[in-house]
């Protein structure tokens, strides 16, 4: 539903919201593979702030320099 990785140097950022099933949505983000946020949603219109809010950050990174990573 939604997934970002970005890369500046050697750091790595990524960021995802997925269908957890029954039991909602998963926010999922990490630094350099340390796990920073992991929120569980069950209402859909938190999932849709978070999803704005996380493209905010993927954008002002991006401004920043930092690069879509490929895979």
């Amino acid at each position: 539903m939604f997934a970002r990785t970005l890369t500046h140097g050697d750091h790595t950022r990524q960021f995802s919201i997925r269908d957890a099933g029954t039991g909602g949505w998963e926010l999922h983000e990490e630094r350099d593979s340390q796990v920073v946020r992991h929120v569980q949603y069950h209402d859909w219109h938190r999932v849709e702030r978070a999803r704005a809010a996380l493209e905010l950050e993927v954008a002002s990174l991006e401004r920043d320099g930092w690069t879509a990573a490929t895979a």
